[in-house]
């Protein structure tokens, strides 16, 4: 027997990749994942770990361009985009602008939708059924407001949307606000609770993936960067790496922010940049917030654990770009401190920064490639990865079988890029 063989070989140790390689396991199907440094040390380490069927509305929609625009000249604004010249970047913001009508607005919300709330089911019962420790807990979400007019306006887009959708909004006021959360210093007009959306460690959640792939039998190679894909009459042959050369009767590419550097090796341009996200964790304050927030004006969110307590957020385009930003790392700070009684905790435990993987038209790309008769696509999925992951691997499971789908797969495809 073939030691270097799987059923499958999963690309990327991502909660994405980790995810679908325990779906398959699941399924009685051997699997490999090759991940280039350790698993889950990409965005899927240092996120809030929110877990929310609210943020199905995209970010593509009319006015977002000229938002865009006049950020270029605030490198602390919540999203901010180089203005450094960049010409992958200027094609994938290109496409980005033609979908910021209602149109294709409404279309991406509810393909996310679909994902994001089949994914929160799956989550509680994935996370019980296999015993993962990932301080999980059901309390819902709240987007807090210091301003009458930016909480008008989400009622009339954001809310509408979501109770379209289906997904529950509760309006709040500024003293049923306070009542929730006393961490908040005075100021606050009044909220939206999301009580369906809950949250996790995101670190933890993909340790323990990645401890039940390896318990169910799949086999982790960590360090394993990608050299080279060979190919043979439509099909991926092999995958060279550092840690040596696999084969496997299905490639399943799952490499978040890296997938469109891996892409162009096989000819297919994946339409996706990296959205840089930062974080800031601390050991727990004595004063936290009971929910994760939300502070809407700064587009930051506050998570709280029982193991410590994270500020994170902010978009920023600026390539493939690497390093800490101190200006970022600031505003996060600066809102923190305009918003709570206690905005940061005793001890500062990681700066964090990573990639987000921002497709163009905003939704998955999950599914199988029209180029390579064996290669599956399960990437793209912005800031919703940890959101998305269950549903993601219930999916690419289903499709590698050839079963039904719980979830109307066509809106992923990546046929709707000639992919």
């Amino acid at each position: 027997m073939d030691a270097s063989r799987s059923d499958v070989l999963v690309l990327g140790g991502g909660v994405i990749g980790l995810a679908s390689a325990l779906y398959l396991l699941k399924a009685g199907v051997s699997v490999r994942l090759l991940e280039q440094s350790t698993p889950g040390s990409g965005s899927s380490h240092g996120n809030c770990g929110t877990i929310t069927p609210s943020h199905a509305a995209p970010l593509a929609m009319p006015g977002m361009v000229s938002l865009a625009l006049r950020s270029m000249f605030r490198s602390d604004a919540p999203l901010y985009v180089n203005p450094r010249p960049d010409l992958e970047r200027l094609r994938w913001m290109l496409g980005f602008a033609q979908r910021c009508n209602w149109r294709d607005f409404h279309h991406a919300a509810a393909a996310r939708s679909a994902i994001l709330q089949r994914s929160r089911k799956l989550l509680a019962q994935l996370i019980a059924e296999e015993g993962l420790h990932c301080e999980f807990v059901e309390r819902g979400e709240l987007y807090v407001y210091r301003t009458p007019r930016l909480m008008h306006a989400d009622e009339r887009h954001h809310v509408a949307v979501l109770e379209k959708l289906g997904v529950e909004v509760r309006r709040l006021h500024g003293d049923q606000i306070a009542g929730m959360e006393p961490a908040l210093k005075p100021g606050v007009v009044g909220g939206l609770y999301h009580p369906d959306d809950a949250q996790l460690r995101p670190d933890r959640y993909v340790a323990e993936l990645a401890r039940r792939v390896r318990e169910l039998g799949g086999v982790i190679e960590s360090g394993a960067r990608i050299d080279q894909f060979g190919t043979q009459d439509g099909r991926i042959s092999h995958v060279r790496t550092t840690r040596g050369v696999f084969h496997a009767d299905r490639v399943v590419l799952a490499l978040g922010a890296w997938s469109p550097l891996m892409g162009k090796i096989l000819g297919l341009r994946l339409p996706m940049q990296p959205g840089k996200g930062y974080s800031l964790t601390y050991s727990r304050p004595a004063r936290v917030p009971r929910h994760a927030l939300v502070l809407r004006e700064a587009a930051v969110c506050v998570t709280t654990w029982g193991s410590g307590f994270r500020l994170g957020s902010t978009m920023e385009f600026s390539g493939y770009d690497e390093g800490l930003n101190q200006v970022r790392l600031n505003a996060l700070r600066r809102a923190a401190s305009e918003s709570l009684h206690e905005p940061v905790g005793p001890e500062l435990q990681e700066e964090w920064w990573g990639w987000r993987p921002m497709s163009m038209d905003e939704i998955p790309i999950i599914g199988p490639s029209t180029r390579w008769s064996n290669l599956h696509l399960a990437t793209a999925h912005g800031m919703l990865g940890i959101s998305m992951s269950a549903a993601t691997g219930e999916l690419v499971a289903q499709q590698l079988l050839g079963r039904s789908t719980e979830i109307d797969a066509a809106p992923y495809a990546p046929a709707r890029f000639h992919l």
